[in-house]
């Protein structure tokens, strides 16, 4: 969890405030290393559960603040947007019943939730990204009104120029910008925290870096994003760009991102990626630290470290090092950030017992890991993982090239399952919870697999918006009835009956596959698309992709009729008879506003214009849906509130 209490105005004297407050910071973690201050003898792991909140027709639900003051428990906290909640597992001894434990206290805890969000018919919603999410759902109103929250945005807008730019290429492409850092709340993941004593912390870390590759590639399950079906696990390079601020240079340079894998091995001690933090990245927010760590150390005490670790919250490292206090007593944490939440308990559970079985395990098993397999190549194996899942060739120890399944099955499954037993966990939780997984694995249907062979099947009988609705109302029943995602049967045409979707913007209506001319084209151009697409409208764009007209079927009828056309010449640009005052409206207007402003002005299509760029266009085509979805009877029996 970061901390609330930063200043939202960060003025160059509290820069080199905090900034002097972090290496401070720095020098007293170097001494407690030292002097042997951290605890020891003891393992314990942690977890932060985070979920979506949708409404019936499986959109975001912007109620966080609302449910907070209902289920009134501080182990429930906000998250980025107020569509997200996260729930913070208490830390957990490692002994025979660890991974019941957790299993039971996630249970408990979303179950609240979902109690608490059923009595505002909303519900919580356990996946890496919410299939149904939508550009519009990401406006700064539904940024978490927190100091914290609001000076991230400002910081890293100001350091972006105001533009994040998104360029994801998979199966289909997604090419957009933001204007703030609401692409980050597209995401939610299930961190697990795994107590690390300092001796062995360099290894450990290591260790969880060689194997983010394969762990990954068993855990995929965020592969669509606003309906485009991208990497198998999309949150990896949407996170990235979500907090993308570098410059483009004309001349390459080493610019190193926020969210990141890292660019080498550790060496000596975890010092060096607090080190490397600072160095490698400003800091975007900061607050008033009042505590003077070597007097904390001189006295005794312990000291919290609160500039390091806000300074540490910003930069999202995939295996983040922590630092923290329990019972009184300072210890170091490895936290996985790449596991994505969901699809169920269960499926998060094992990814945990995995993660913590094939990381100790790696600690003795992968000696000196460092020597045998180059850092760049673990790098690439991290990225390869979250574009392809469980499709993916890992370069692996000594240059070997082995397949990802052989991998897992063969060699790291047996390994997490004996360092699982050697911890003193109970073999039935072991085969349990390892069992889903190697089912997973053996049966190649991953979460990320489930929901692209869903997509698939329904797209012959249902838009984009109705898919992505059927995606979350399924997804939302199985986490209910705990089933693993491997035993989920694939979408059917039928489920679109049960999980009626919402069309209440026009984003959710409208079509971005467009055809268009520019203001420049000959008119001859534009009546051989007519012709060839059967179409009746034509948007004219300008070189800056602005909207710069429309020409109509009727209009050019009525030009040759005329012999107007015939009057301009053989060479007529776009330009000359285009309609230059065009009706257009936002992604986010009411869908009602929109079909009531196309009857007033008495058009067919409407343009759909954000930030002056052409994004899309609507018909009456398009609304057809929406009229055939008020012709059926309600029938809320597949919205499975609690």
């Amino acid at each position: 969890m970061g901390s609330h209490e930063v200043q939202r105005s960060m003025s160059p004297e509290t820069l080199r405030s905090f900034t002097q407050a972090v290496l401070r910071d720095l020098q007293a973690l170097e001494r407690m290393l030292a002097h042997d201050l951290f605890e020891t003898g003891v393992r314990r792991i942690g977890a932060e559960q985070e979920f979506f909140l949708a409404d019936p027709a499986g959109r975001p639900a912007p109620i966080a603040l609302e449910l907070l003051a209902d289920l009134d428990d501080p182990r429930y906290t906000t998250e980025l947007a107020l569509f997200n909640l996260e729930f913070n597992m208490p830390p957990l001894v490692i002994g025979p019943d660890v991974l019941s434990q957790c299993r039971d206290i996630l249970e408990a805890g979303v179950e609240k939730v979902r109690a608490a969000a059923g009595r505002r018919w909303t519900n919580a919603v356990l996946t890496g990204i919410l299939p149904s999410i939508v550009q519009s759902d990401l406006d700064v109103a539904s940024l978490t009104p927190h100091d914290r929250y609001i000076a991230l945005n400002e910081g890293t807008m100001a350091r972006a120029g105001g533009r994040l730019r998104l360029r994801i290429q998979g199966m289909d492409e997604l090419l957009t910008e933001h204007e703030s850092v609401m692409l980050e709340a597209c995401n939610t993941s299930f961190q697990v925290h795994l107590q690390v004593e300092p001796a062995a912390f360099v290894q450990t870390y290591n260790v969880a870096q060689a194997l983010a590759g394969p762990v990954l590639a068993a855990c995929v399950n965020s592969p669509i994003l606003f309906g485009r079906r991208l990497w198998a696990e999309t949150r990896i390079a949407l996170f990235h760009q979500s907090q993308d601020t570098r410059a483009v240079t004309s001349h390459p340079r080493e610019l190193y991102p926020r969210v990141w894998f890292g660019n080498a091995w550790v060496r000596d001690s975890v010092v060096e990626l607090f080190r490397e933090n600072l160095v490698r990245h400003r800091p975007i927010i900061g607050g008033r630290m009042d505590e003077d760590p070597i007097a904390v150390l001189n006295a005794s005490g312990v000291p919290r470290l609160g500039a390091l670790q806000l300074h540490n919250g910003t930069v999202y490292r995939w295996n983040r090092p922590c630092y923290g206090i329990c019972n009184g007593r300072p210890h170091l944490r490895i936290e996985c950030r790449t596991i994505p939440a969901g699809p169920t308990i269960a499926d998060e559970v094992a990814n945990a017992a995995f993660w913590i079985g094939i990381v100790t395990a790696g600690v003795t098993a992968f000696d000196r890991i460092h020597e045998r397999l180059d850092f760049d190549d673990v790098r690439a194996n991290f990225i390869a993982a979250a574009r392809s899942g469980l499709e993916t060739g890992f370069v692996w120890l000594d240059g070997e090239r082995v397949d990802a399944v052989d991998l897992l099955s063969e060699r790291l499954f047996p390994l997490a399952r004996d360092s699982l037993a050697r911890l003193g966990i109970d073999s039935a939780d072991i085969d349990r919870y390892i069992g889903i997984i190697e089912q997973r694995v053996a049966s190649r249907q991953t979460g990320a697999a489930w929901l692209v062979r869903s997509d698939q099947a329904l797209r012959s009988r249902a838009t984009r918006t109705e898919r992505m609705s059927v995606l979350v109302g399924l997804m939302t029943e199985h986490a209910v009835d705990g089933r693993p995602v491997h035993t989920w049967p694939i979408a059917a045409p039928a489920d679109a009956a049960r999980y009626p979707a919402c069309f209440d913007r026009v984003e959710h209506c409208m079509t971005t596959d467009l055809l268009t001319v520019h203001e420049d084209d000959a008119v001859d151009l534009v009546a051989f698309l007519m012709n060839e697409r059967q179409i009746r409208q034509i948007l004219v764009e300008n070189d800056d992709h602005r909207l710069a007209g429309i020409i109509s079927w009727r209009s050019l009828l009525h030009r040759l009729a005329t012999g107007e056309l015939d009057a301009l010449g053989n060479d007529v640009p776009v330009r000359d008879i285009m309609q230059k005052d065009v009706i257009t409206a936002p992604p986010a207007m009411a869908t009602v506003d929109a079909i009531r402003l196309m009857r007033e002005h008495n058009i067919t299509a409407l343009p759909i214009v954000h930030n002056d760029r052409l994004v899309g266009i609507v018909s009456e085509h398009d609304f057809l849906p929406v009229v055939a979805r008020l012709l059926e009877p309600s029938d809320r029996s597949g919205l499975h509130f609690a």
